[in-house]
């Protein structure tokens, strides 16, 4: 019994250390963006999922990556960037990252070279990993597994700094359904999307990363978060979430639009 308990939490260690935003951080970000599509681009994804909605997918390759045929994602949904490295000069995952999986899947998409069910697993993949590229900790610390390793305790409950940002903190910042987080957010003026619609998903990385240096000074190790710090991040939540959300749709858009 014992040997089984101690397998299960090692299962449970690596799967924490893969998933980014929690199942409601992908399911807004899904929402924001399909809510965005033009109607070429809304045609064409609802046909390759099949009538399935992109927020149906959006939390699917966290359990997808730890099957045997998947099991090359794994280290897809983040790239870790260590104290006093950028991305550029982090030395690069050999299995690839979150970063170099998007540009190609982007890339693949573009080149109309795809079969029809390549194309559909390459979608399936992006709507989720571009949630992926704006949770703060998955521009975390090799040194620290991108934050599990750092011991914190929120509201009295011990926890660790990346699970805090994947799902505690979200749900802490508002109790909202995806649906409502996406209603409440997305209320931009069209000139300021077009803002965060531009760039690279190099460059947006590179935002997450910054707020990710911001987090790691305000968050040591051993430190007791309550409100104060859901006050203060809560802009920071909303603003990953809504511009994950503006930026998948506009990488949809120019591939389908």
């Amino acid at each position: 019994m014992m040997r089984k308990l101690l397998l299960l939490a090692a299962c449970l260690s690596a799967l924490s250390e893969a998933w980014g935003w929690g199942q409601k951080g992908h399911d807004v970000v899904a929402c924001v963006a399909e809510c965005r599509l033009t109607p070429e681009a809304a045609t064409r994804v609802a046909d390759l999922l099949d009538g399935y909605s992109m927020v149906y997918w959006a939390n699917w390759l966290d359990s997808a990556s730890h099957t045997p045929e998947m099991a090359y994602t794994k280290t897809w949904h983040y790239a870790n960037v260590d104290e006093g490295f950028t991305f550029e000069t982090m030395p690069k995952n050999p299995a690839g990252d979150v970063v170099e999986a998007i540009e190609r899947i982007v890339a693949a998409l573009k080149s109309g070279e795809l079969s029809r069910d390549e194309e559909r697993l390459h979608l399936k993949m992006l709507i989720h990993l571009v949630g992926d590229l704006h949770c703060p900790m998955h521009a975390g610390r090799l040194s620290d597994r991108g934050g599990n390793s750092v011991a914190v305790r929120f509201f009295e409950e011990a926890t660790d700094l990346h699970t805090l940002w994947d799902t505690a903190l979200p749900e802490a910042a508002h109790r909202w359904s995806y649906s409502e987080w996406q209603n409440q957010l997305d209320r931009l003026p069209e000139e300021t999307v077009s803002e965060i619609q531009a760039g690279t998903p190099r460059r947006w990385f590179e935002q997450t990363q910054t707020a990710c240096r911001d987090i790691y000074a305000r968050t040591p190790a051993g430190s007791a978060l309550s409100y104060d710090y859901v006050a203060h991040y809560t802009p920071l939540v909303e603003r990953q979430l809504l511009h994950g959300g503006l930026r998948l749709a506009a990488l949809l858009n120019e591939i389908y639009g």
